[in-house]
């Protein structure tokens, strides 16, 4: 890896640990089927509790980000491509979900990612 490569991974692993604010709308799961050769985004739907943290709405616990609890999607989306995926998901679902900015700014850079993953036979891992 050169330089600069190394310097933009040192800044974006700071930046990933980072606080930030969820969005109430919901979150979405994002994965590559490298055997359809999509880039695929689970919508959930949330709700965010009076100390910041996503609650499922149906039985109101904590939604923890490292345990995998089954849940069913609210929505599937799934695009050839990043820019297909943000079509799908922001300008063509009359439901869009998205209320920050900067929810719909990371699912940009993640949809990119996976397609990198998708383009490259890469791993994808969501930030």
């Amino acid at each position: 890896m050169n330089d600069l490569a190394q310097t933009i991974k040192k800044l974006d692993d700071k930046l990933s640990k980072r606080a930030i604010d969820l969005d109430p709308g919901g979150y979405f799961i994002i994965y590559v089927d490298r055997e359809n050769s999509l880039i695929c985004a689970k919508y959930f739907t949330n709700i965010i509790n009076d100390k910041g943290l996503a609650v499922d709405p149906e039985t109101g616990e904590v939604i923890a980000s490292k345990v995998q609890k089954s849940r069913t999607e609210e929505t599937l989306f799934t695009a050839r491509s990043a820019k297909e995926l943000c079509v799908k998901v922001i300008e063509e679902n009359p439901n869009c979900s998205l209320t920050m900015l900067d929810h719909a700014a990371y699912l940009g850079r993640e949809f990119m990612r996976a397609e990198i993953a998708l383009i490259q036979g890469t791993e994808y891992v969501q930030d």
